[in-house]
């Protein structure tokens, strides 16, 4: 069974700071955690109903360091959710891997605010066997509750890392393709020739890519737009991002 003080500490991860505090992150649900327990991830403690630990404690017993039995007004006072689903994982973070950029794709994200953006973006890149996602420092955390379910248990196949993205293209190889989407003035993503390899920049929702990073963009790239009256200024970035992944891999 679980202690007062116990649940209190699980609570407090509800918060940015707690959960950096202890480098850790939340994963809920039933099927978020049947993705987790598959993942390589490192599991610190699981609190389940007594449910899901009947139908699933041989497993978790082998992955997760701690088990708790929780009632569901437990898993409610511990819980993101609106509607807490049986289980409750507190998992350790992972530091990135390198980045493998010869004959790979991968998307750069400048400035996304959206949780659910995000994790839709993730999403996509491990539909598409995109294996790597740069995020600039200011893009919304990634292991904000509302990014992790986003993901549908993408996360734990997609590797994602935070930079300062005005750097990390500065010290690229010359020729080595920077795409960026725009709304307006890009070569149309229909006719361009597209390589196997390069970055793939999205922009920030309201904004677009930033003014520091578009002359870094060796190959600006636009999604046309068909309507007859033109009213839609642009495409939600997770929208984007699956029709240029789609783009690229078609070709």
């Amino acid at each position: 069974m679980i202690s007062k003080p116990q649940i209190k500490k699980i609570a407090s991860y509800k918060l940015s700071k707690h959960r950096n505090e202890d480098n850790v992150f939340v994963v809920e649900g039933v099927k978020m955690v049947d993705e987790l327990l598959k993942s390589s991830y490192e599991i610190k403690e699981i609190c389940a109903t007594n449910n899901w630990l009947n139908q699933n404690n041989k497993l978790a017993s082998r992955r997760c360091q701690t088990l708790f039995e929780v009632k569901d007004q437990e898993l409610e006072r511990i819980s993101s959710l609106n509607s807490p689903n049986q289980v409750l994982a507190i998992v350790k973070r992972k530091e990135p891997k390198p980045i493998e950029l010869k004959s790979h794709l991968v998307i750069v994200l400048d400035e996304i605010k959206d949780p659910g953006n995000l994790g839709t973006i993730v999403r996509i890149a491990d539909w598409y066997g995109i294996e790597n996602i740069i995020c600039s420092e200011n893009t919304v955390d990634i292991y904000n509750p509302k990014t992790i379910q986003s993901t549908m248990g993408s996360l734990f196949r997609v590797n994602i890392t935070y930079k300062n993205l005005h750097n990390y293209i500065s010290n690229l190889p010359s020729n080595y393709p920077i795409y960026g989407t725009i709304v307006e003035g890009g070569e149309n993503i229909y006719e361009e020739t597209l390589s196997k390899e390069g970055l793939i920049i999205i922009g920030s929702e309201s904004h677009g890519i930033s003014k520091e990073i578009i002359p870094q963009i060796t190959h600006p790239i636009t999604i046309p737009n068909f309507s007859i009256n033109q009213k839609t200024e642009s495409l939600n970035a997770g929208i984007a991002t699956a029709i240029i992944c789609s783009e690229f891999k078609r070709k």
